[in-house]
């Protein structure tokens, strides 16, 4: 790389970085290509993203932002996983380390907070923003749902009340 590609390299992740609530970093040494292509292709389905960078180049990137605090942990073979989402990103990568012994989590930030290992693994435990929409959507239907039955049960006791009166009168009669 020469001087312009490194500068533009640390300008894509200095940006990454700013935009990004959460980050996981991660070793890959033994991982095979084909094993990094499944972990990119997982990682475009549920909409995050993966990227090897230089340590030094991602160190240098993350000045000023404030997932700063990884900084300590570029170290080695390292990649690091992204996403909007706060709970794509930790979700791939804990069930690809599932998978291949050779993806060591090292730990991650979300937003300031810094992350150990295990604090990346409880994230993706977490349901994701999509689900969370699903079962607040649910949870809103859910009343309305039951107060559209109060509201017309009454009236429906009532109907059936006056058609057992006329069902009587009329066998009386």
């Amino acid at each position: 790389m020469d001087r312009a590609e490194k500068k533009q390299a640390v300008a894509a992740l200095n940006e990454v970085f700013a935009k990004t609530p959460v980050v996981v970093v991660a070793h890959y040494s033994g991982l095979t290509v084909a094993q990094m292509q499944k972990l990119r292709k997982q990682a475009r389905e549920s909409g995050a993203s993966v990227q090897v960078a230089k340590n030094r180049l991602a160190k240098i990137a993350l000045d000023g932002t404030s997932v700063a605090s990884i900084g300590s942990l570029l170290k080695g073979p390292t990649l690091i996983a992204y996403s909007d989402d706060p709970v794509a990103a930790p979700k791939v990568a804990a069930a690809f380390a599932k998978d291949h012994d050779k993806f060591v989590i090292l730990g991650g930030a979300l937003g300031a907070q810094a992350l150990d290992p295990d604090g990346v693994k409880s994230l993706a435990t977490l349901p994701s923003l999509d689900e969370l929409r699903a079962k607040l959507v649910g949870l809103i239907q859910a009343p309305a749902t039951k107060l559209a039955q109060l509201t017309t049960a009454p009236a429906g006791k009532l109907a059936r009340v006056v058609q057992a009166y006329a069902d009587k009168d009329a066998n009386a009669a």
